[in-house]
């Protein structure tokens, strides 16, 4: 397969409570803007804050769709401008760069109603046999 500079995967999910309590058990991190409706709100957000993690783990689904089986993640980094909120639709795209070597560098980019909340950069390698 493939992949020229420029190709790009958008997936798009949204985030729910269910979503929300499955990670706070996978990650064990009970801060109150993420398991506390209440607190997060008084905070001044209109839901529970979105695990970053889990936010970020939707880039997994558009990379390995964008690149396929032979790759998978070697570096993957992320910049969050904002806070992703339960009930809201991120919509997470990889952009390939274009390869280098035996690595294809991809630019990411989340958003949220049209508004970039999220960008960030992963590099792909190939799996190894």
């Amino acid at each position: 397969m493939s992949i020229e500079r420029g190709q790009s995967v958008t997936f798009r999910k949204t985030m729910t409570v269910a979503e929300q309590g499955f990670f706070t058990g996978i990650s064990g991190n009970l801060g109150p803007a993420h398991v506390d409706r209440v607190k997060a709100q008084a905070l001044g957000l209109p839901d529970m804050a979105v695990f970053e993690l889990a936010a970020g783990a939707l880039f997994s689904t558009a990379l390995s769709r964008l690149a396929g089986p032979d790759y998978r993640i070697g570096t993957i980094s992320f910049s969050f401008h904002r806070t992703v909120t339960v009930g809201e639709t991120l919509a997470a795209t990889a952009t390939s760069g274009g390869p280098e070597g035996k690595s294809l560098v991809c630019h990411l980019a989340g958003e949220i109603d049209g508004h970039t909340v999220v960008t960030g950069e992963a590099t792909l390698v190939l799996r190894e046999g």
